[in-house]
């Protein structure tokens, strides 16, 4: 039986379409103005107009009528951090407006989880409007901060940020050192974050979220929380996959 998730989070959504408890395919569009819209596309290009069970988690998974299943995204990002990799204890997943930290039992349970969805610091909206300011593209951001000394970013309140940002541009500070300074002022506010959670250096972290395709970020964040922190080329649409799974799970109890 086909099975997909659906993840509609405020900045984009996330399809996944699942057969035999395997990714056959994957999606993701902008969510844009009119997320339910999105959601519906991504649905029908996933499905081809074949019966699929579906799952949707994420800010609008109440918008698709035609979902069997709505799921917490907390619950979600557990299952499909938890698909992804075994073994691991937590989720760190910093998205397009909020981060998340997640605590998982050793059978991928959550048992406890933050959420931090009141202020666009420390998230994949505040990197992007500081790399604009520096004119870089967020998915060059490897190669832009590789090798580089941090420049000490002293507020992380987006509008205040940008006025430093650009003074420090005006004092001439090279822009490489200044988006280093930005991810490593990011990966301390998320490991402070993070550690109100019961994590140590013996911990086994995942990294999702949009960001956790720079490796740089994860090796920052490594640092900062001091414990190892591994991730997934699907990290991205770790809610998705755990929609999936979750929905795998249901639809096998009914077939049964």
């Amino acid at each position: 039986m086909l099975i997909v998730g659906i993840d509609s989070g405020s900045t984009t959504t996330k399809g996944v379409l699942f057969e035999n408890n395997s990714i056959i395919k994957t999606l993701i569009e902008p969510t844009g103005y009119n997320p339910k819209s999105t959601m519906m596309s991504i649905h029908s290009e996933l499905t081809k107009g074949k019966e699929a069970f579906t799952v949707t988690t994420g800010y609008g998974r109440n918008l698709l009528e035609n979902a069997d299943k709505s799921i917490t995204e907390i619950t979600c990002h557990a299952k499909g951090a938890a698909y992804l990799c075994n073994g691991i204890d937590a989720v760190i997943d910093i998205g397009g407006q909020d981060s998340k930290a997640i605590m998982l039992s050793s059978d991928g349970q959550v048992i406890d989880f933050l959420m931090n969805d009141k202020c666009a610091a420390g998230t994949g909206r505040f990197i992007e409007v500081m790399m604009k300011i520096l004119h870089k593209d967020i998915g060059h951001i490897d190669s832009f901060i590789k090798d580089k000394t941090a420049v000490k970013i002293s507020s992380m309140c987006t509008v205040f940020a940008e006025s430093e940002v650009i003074s420090l541009l005006a004092n001439n500070n090279d822009p490489g050192n200044i988006a280093k300074g930005i991810i490593d002022s990011i990966c301390i506010r998320t490991s402070n974050f993070a550690k109100k959670m019961p994590i140590n250096s013996k911990s086994k972290v995942f990294f999702s979220g949009g960001l956790a395709k720079s490796n740089e970020v994860r090796l920052l964040l490594a640092e900062k929380l001091n414990c190892e922190v591994v991730t997934h080329e699907y990290a991205q649409y770790v809610g998705a996959i755990g929609a999936a799974v979750i929905g795998n799970q249901k639809a096998n109890k009914i077939i049964m």
